[in-house]
């Protein structure tokens, strides 16, 4: 089903039926990401007295236990709820609909190329991906129609950022034995400063996984200051991140509508399936 949408001075043509899902599949039988040194995601028959839960072992039906970690344990959007003492769901935070979005590629830069920093300060061999790479890839794509506003003259609500290289084994890497690039101070807050309220990456983790738990970029994005816990202090607790995504290389850099699709189960993050309309019709 195709439809016809305004965004800003413009109308673009969508195609429902057709979306470019972002979400990595947590199968629980085969391979699948994962980070941090969380267990893998997994799912085994219930077991109760008279039930097996598993129809290859008698049962009338299959009903499985399925634990995961879902910072961890593939594609999942979080929320500010994830530095603060007080709990807020991800969920509820999600907005409905679309989302004015831009896909940006970038090759993340070594700190010593960039002069970008983070807290604490970036190694040598770190990769980061930096404001001046955003800001270049942003107006070589022709997107930029003002400092916040996307080509259509719609305001730009969401960034999906894809990373290079880009191969598909990023889909089931293991980031517990190994570095991942991740955004420095100064593109935090560039994200900021261009009203990005949801932001998707294909990273683990938006900062250095073992940053001595500051969280610098996190909390940049969210508008919690350093060290703060209390989510009162959050200037941006309807912003979301998610992460471990994946963006195929048949999605090209430019202007799309995004969807978070997302479970109403508690907690500071959840597993969800991003999803991808491009504008058949795209502004001009």
């Amino acid at each position: 089903m195709k439809a016809r949408v305004r965004l800003g001075r413009a109308e673009s043509t969508v195609d429902l039926d057709r979306p470019v899902s972002l979400a990595i599949e947590v199968e629980f039988t085969g391979e699948e990401p994962r980070h941090f040194g969380a267990p893998r995601a997994s799912a085994r028959p219930l077991v109760v007295p008279g039930f097996t839960g598993s129809v290859a072992a008698g049962a009338s039906c299959n009903c499985s236990t399925l634990t995961l970690t879902p910072h961890c344990n593939g594609t999942h959007t979080e929320c500010v709820g994830h530095l603060t003492t007080q709990p807020l769901d991800a969920f509820r935070v999600v907005p409905a609909g679309w989302l004015p979005a831009a896909l940006l590629t970038v090759a993340p830069d070594r700190p010593q190329e960039s002069g970008e920093t983070s807290d604490p300060a970036p190694r040598p061999q770190d990769e980061l991906v930096t404001r001046r790479l955003l800001a270049a890839a942003w107006t070589a794509r022709g997107i930029s129609g003002g400092s916040d506003l996307l080509a259509s003259g719609a305001p730009a609500r969401a960034l999906v950022l894809r990373t290079l290289p880009n191969p598909p084994d990023k889909r089931h890497r293991d980031y517990t034995q190994g570095a991942a690039p991740y955004l420095s101070r100064e593109a935090a807050q560039w994200l900021v400063d261009r009203g990005i309220e949801h932001l998707v990456v294909d990273l683990p983790s938006i900062d250095r996984i073992d940053d001595a738990g500051r969280l610098t970029a996190h909390r940049i994005f969210f508008g919690l200051p350093p060290g703060a816990r209390e989510l009162p202090l959050a200037r941006r607790a309807h912003c979301t991140v998610t992460e471990l995504a994946y963006v195929p290389d048949s999605a090209a850099d430019g202007e799309y509508l995004l969807e978070l699709q997302v479970p109403a189960l508690g907690g500071d993050a959840v597993p969800s399936r991003p999803l991808l309309y491009a504008l058949e019709s795209p502004p001009r």
